[in-house]
């Protein structure tokens, strides 16, 4: 009866936890949903392209933003929570050196897709609230989060989407609706959300300055950061790509597309969060094709069903969420196996950061963001109308998940079955955008 009892109450805890998360995706889904229809209908259809290819570029940038220390940093909070203030100071110390690492790239990214589009300052103030402001917000909800805080994490994550969708209302209803002052009412809501996260959620701690402990993390830090940076690229880089190659205006309309198809992502980040966590205490749990089979059905379904719903609405209220949404609206219906495909590259890509493989994962998402950017450039030379390529991105994401789901499985079951005793030494999955 005891066992029994053990086992109910760990299904009880594991619901529980998941329900604080999902809370906070739901809460977030809503504030989302304001958020967007706000500023990509406040904004040119070409500006929001603009913006949000710039806000990609920035999440990207991010990943080299404290050169991978949030991992012992995540750790630490699991495991050894009294040294937090420790490594809270190494994160500190290695933002600090990572800046000018950021603003080269920073540089390189402006030069190749937005010279010519959209003005240094604009392009800077919203890589800015991406790198600083959201990264370090981000940063406290996955402390949290190791403290197995996920209520404190999830109602942090529902105030800092609060803070922009209440900037983004207040924009569409201003006079002035160009890109430059979208940027910085953008960059003071980011200010603030990080300000109310450190203020109100982190962890009180005093500041430690150890740097043998920290030269002794340093290649888990590297390895993480480039596995991020790498997953991020190759998440990131079709915005980029349509920027380049179809130029303002059609970036704007996959920009709204791929926003949608992206609201159908937080519940399915929310357990992927729960996973990980599951799989670093029960490492053979994914030992079985089944368990397998049964969890990948999962998400695809949840994503292909989320967003049939969301385009069913919009092919009966194509103006619901604004003018400009209605531009893409006709066409999100034609997109519906994208988010399934799309959301089980990134679902695998949590099982290696699990495991512990971030090398692995890192060469895998490279492969992922190769094909992708082969099939994209290719998609957009034989392409006759925007509605053929835009229902040709389910063929394109097929292959993608094939690609991804052979690779990393065949990795899972490398070396023999079961997962590798470091899989405890990894974060878990950090806030999705």
């Amino acid at each position: 009866m005891t066992r029994w009892t053990t086992k109910l109450n760990d299904h009880l805890s594991l619901l529980t936890a998941y329900g604080s998360l999902l809370g906070g995706s739901a809460g977030r889904l809503v504030l989302s949903l304001a958020y967007f229809v706000s500023v990509a209908n406040g904004l040119s259809v070409a500006d929001f392209g603009l913006f949000a290819t710039a806000s990609a570029t920035g999440i990207v940038l991010s990943r080299i933003a404290g050169f991978g220390f949030v991992s012992p940093l995540y750790r630490t909070a699991t495991v050894r929570p009294q040294l937090i203030g420790v490594y809270t100071t190494g994160f500190l110390v290695s933002l600090v050196l990572s800046l000018p690492v950021v603003a080269l790239a920073a540089v390189g990214f402006y030069r190749l897709f937005f010279v010519g589009e959209m003005s240094a300052g604009a392009f800077a103030a919203v890589v800015v609230a991406e790198v600083l402001f959201w990264r370090l917000l981000e940063v406290v909800v996955i402390v949290n989060n190791g403290l197995g805080r996920f209520t404190r994490g999830a109602a942090l994550v529902i105030i800092g989407s609060a803070v922009r969708a209440v900037a983004a209302v207040l924009f569409a209803g201003l006079s002035d609706h160009s890109l430059g002052a979208w940027s910085l009412a953008y960059l003071s809501a980011n200010a603030v959300a990080m300000l109310v996260a450190i203020l109100a959620f982190y962890p009180r701690q005093r500041l430690r300055f150890r740097p043998r402990l920290y030269l002794a993390r340093w290649r888990d830090s590297v390895s993480v950061a480039g596995a991020e940076i790498v997953f991020y690229l190759q998440s990131e880089l079709d915005k980029m790509l349509v920027l380049a190659l179809g130029g303002a205006e059609t970036a704007g309309i996959y920009a709204i597309l791929m926003r949608l198809i992206d609201l159908t992502a937080l519940p399915v980040r929310s357990a992927n969060t729960m996973i990980v966590q599951k799989l670093m205490k029960a490492p053979r749990w994914l030992d079985a094709w089944r368990t397998r089979a049964l969890i990948e059905a999962g998400v695809a379904l949840v994503s292909v069903a989320g967003l049939a719903f969301l385009g069913g609405v919009l092919a009966i209220y194509p103006t619901l969420l604004g003018d400009n949404v209605a531009q893409g609206a006709p066409l999100v219906l034609l997109t519906l196996l994208v988010p399934a495909f799309r959301n089980l590259v990134e679902y695998e890509s949590e099982l290696l950061y699990a495991q512990g493989r971030t090398g692995l994962r890192a060469l895998i998402l490279g492969l992922v963001g190769l094909c992708k950017a082969g099939l994209l450039s290719a998609l957009f030379m034989v392409a006759t109308s925007t509605a053929t390529w835009i229902l040709s991105l389910n063929g394109l994401f097929l292959v993608l998940w094939l690609v991804s789901a052979a690779a990393t499985y065949a990795a899972l079951d490398w070396n023999g079955r079961g997962f590798r005793r470091d899989a405890a030494l990894t974060p878990v999955p950090q806030p999705g955008e």
